[in-house]
Formats: C-alpha cells, sequence, structure tokens
C-alpha cells in the first residue's frame, strides 16, 4: 500500500464525517418542545437516547459486515439516512415513530463510524494521525455547528418545519457519491483468508482493549464533566448564562483545533509519547480552571479543549495500527467498549454531583485523570 497521504480524499471522508454528525447533534435542542408535544417526563427524555445508542451493541457484527463490502458506500449514503430520520422528529405523529425514527439514526450512525475511520487509514498512507486529526476535525466541529442550525430552523419554522433541513444530507451524500464512487479499489476489502479465527483476533487485542478500558475509565470522568457540566458549574460559581455558554463553545472549539494539530505534532513524536504528554497535562489545566479567576477562564479553557479532544485522533490510530484481516471488526469492539465506560462514567460523575457538588466532584474528576497515565505504559515502545 502506497504511504502516500491522499488530502482530497481524507478532506472528503471528513466532510462527509461533519455533515453526518450535524444531524446527530439535533436532538438536545429539540428535546424542550420534543417533552411540549408528546407530554413526556425527563426519565423518558433519557429513553430517547438510550433508544438511538441502543445498535452501539449491534457494533461487532456491523464490524463484520463492513469487513466484507465496499466501505465507501456506507461513507456515501449514511449521511443522507440520517439527516432523513433526525430531520423527521418534528413530524412524527407518535411517540411510537419518533422512537423508530431515532433508532433508524442511531444505526445509521453506527455504520458510518465502523468503517470511515478504515478508509481515512487507508488514504492517509505514513501519516495515519494526521488523517485521523481530519476526521475528528469533521465531527467536533459538527458538534459546535449542528446545534446552532437545528436552533435557527426551530426559530423559523417551528418543530414540524425541521424536515426543511433534509435536503441538505441528502444532497451531500449525492455530492459524496460522485467525489468517491470512482475511487480506486484500495478500499475493497477481499475476503478474510481464514489465517486467523475471529476467536483469535479477540484473544491478540486483549491487551490493548486492557488498555483502552483503563485509559478510558479513568479519563472519560473528566470529559464527561467538562462537556456536559461546564455550563451548570460556571454558573454555580456565580458566573452569567453568557459566560457559561460561550465557554462550552470556546472548549468544542479548541477542541476541534486540537483534533487537527494532534496530527502533526505525533508526527514529530512518537504516539507513546504524545499520548503520555497529553494525557498528564490535562489534568493539571483541569486543576488550574477549578482554582482560576474571571481573567484566566477562557484562555485556559482553549488549552483544555486542544488537549481533551486530541487524544481522539490518537486513539484511533492506535486501533487501525493493529494488524489485522478485520479491521473494522477491532474498530467496532473499540467503539463498543469506549461508549460502554463514558456511559458509565457519566452516570458516576452525575451521582457524584449530586451527592458532593460539582467543585468537588470536577477536582475529583481531574485527579482520577491522572490514573490513564499507567495505563499507557502498557503500549509498546515502538508506537
Amino acid at each position: 500500500m502506497s504511504n502516500k497521504f491522499y488530502s482530497g480524499k481524507v478532506i472528503t471522508i471528513s466532510i462527509s464525517h461533519f455533515f453526518h454528525d450535524v444531524y446527530s447533534a439535533f436532538l438536545a435542542p429539540m428535546i424542550p418542545l420534543l417533552i411540549s408535544k408528546y407530554g413526556i417526563s425527563l426519565s423518558m427524555v433519557g429513553l430517547l437516547d438510550v433508544i438511538r445508542k441502543v445498535p452501539t451493541f449491534f457494533n461487532p457484527f456491523i464490524g463484520l459486515l463492513a469487513d466484507k463490502i465496499c466501505l465507501r458506500y456506507l461513507v456515501i449514503f449514511t449521511p443522507a439516512l440520517t439527516a432523513a430520520s433526525m430531520s423527521l422528529l418534528g413530524l412524527s405523529p407518535t411517540l411510537g415513530v419518533l422512537l423508530i425514527l431515532l433508532f433508524v439514526s442511531g444505526l445509521s450512525s453506527a455504520l458510518f463510524h465502523i468503517p470511515a475511520p478504515i478508509l481515512v487509514k487507508q488514504y492517509s498512507g505514513s501519516k495515519i494521525a494526521r488523517g485521523m486529526g481530519f476526521y475528528m476535525f469533521g465531527g467536533e466541529m459538527a458538534r459546535t455547528i449542528g446545534p446552532l442550525v437545528i436552533t435557527a430552523a426551530l426559530s423559523f419554522w417551528g418543530l414540524e418545519g425541521t424536515y426543511k433541513l433534509m435536503p441538505i444530507g441528502l444532497l451531500a451524500s449525492g455530492i459524496l457519491f460522485f467525489k468517491l464512487k470512482n475511487i480506486s479499489s484500495i478500499d475493497r476489502k477481499k475476503s478474510v483468508n481464514g489465517k486467523k479465527s475471529i476467536k483469535q483476533d479477540i484473544k491478540d487485542f486483549i491487551p490493548f482493549l486492557i488498555f483502552v478500558i483503563g485509559f478510558h475509565l479513568f479519563r472519560s470522568g473528566m470529559k464527561s464533566a467538562l462537556t456536559l457540566y461546564l455550563p451548570t458549574y460556571i454558573v454555580s460559581q456565580g458566573e452569567t448564562l453568557w459566560l457559561a455558554g460561550i465557554s462550552l463553545s470556546v472548549l468544542q472549539l479548541s477542541g476541534s483545533i486540537g483534533t487537527v494539530g494532534i496530527g502533526y505534532v505525533s508526527e514529530k513524536l512518537s504516539l507513546r509519547t504524545t499520548l503520555i504528554i497529553i494525557t498528564a497535562l490535562c489534568p493539571v489545566i483541569m486543576l488550574m480552571f477549578i482554582m482560576a479567576n474571571d481573567f484566566f477562564i477562557i484562555p485556559l479553557l482553549v488549552v483544555l479543549g486542544f488537549l481533551l479532544f486530541a487524544t481522539g485522533p490518537i486513539m484511533l490510530t492506535l486501533v487501525q495500527s493493529i494488524e489485522t484481516e478485520r479491521p473494522a471488526f477491532l474498530n467496532s469492539i473499540y467503539m463498543t467498549v469506549n461508549f460502554g465506560v463514558s456511559s458509565l462514567m457519566v452516570f458516576v460523575v452525575g451521582i457524584l454531583g449530586d451527592s458532593l457538588g460539582l467543585v468537588l466532584t470536577f477536582k475529583i474528576c481531574a485527579v482520577l485523570a491522572f490514573l490513564a497515565v499507567p495505563f499507557i505504559f502498557l503500549l509498546p515502545r515502538k508506537l
């Protein structure tokens, strides 16, 4: 395989990531209107997100499927499927239809996110971390812009007018079809030749999974605290709602920059060394943020956002660096474990916040994040 970095193809896949995840970010701003329309409780609101994430548990089966078909077609058509299902939420006549649409959007998301990193790897040559950085940048920008897009649509057209956003996603898939349909056959996966069984692949993957579980277990609390509870934390400190809102935007935007920039940094250092530096620095900056006065809040959030999200491309690069005949399958296992650990820590952070308060919870999450560093030493030095 060529070591050339196909920037055009990598950027095209990153753009598809952006258009897909823009629609995935629609749910949260729509929740207040969905509550009003269906008269549902807050616990039922939680069920909505659970239904959307149920297909995540099918990831290993989707991974096996993705290893046997032409990957680019999943990347091409899933933005249209997600756009259709999420844009139609406002028109759903019953709660049952709403749940079906959310399930479809979750399935479409799984079908996109499992094969897309495989394609990025194949077109990144020897610069896989740089390619993953571009790919993650598309997703982070989508999570920054998506809520703004749906909020504007709700303001102009109301809940039942959000279907008008659907053509943008359909058009995006149409453009992707013409951009990707003639790419070389590099992404055509040959049938697995049987030299390794699925059981053996999983067995070989276990040491890496131990690292993944330990790393995410101690680091996910910090990420959950900052991405979900940051505005609430800032308001609890006596700051304005304006500062609370802009703080989260600053964190996400600097995180988007971090996903791209870290690819270039890791080309100078090893992936392992880069990950150690980032993982050790991030909780230090978070503790500084907790103790900072008003003047330093935004500058520290810029640094914190860069470090917090920069590990994403590195982790994907590490997964793609594993030699296997079933790359999509192993990627699906990684995504399932990542989702499970992250979901657990979101729940734990919420409990700690209710019982101990957000300030102490933020401090605990920052201290626990230091414990992710030892797990990095489980990685081979050559990485």
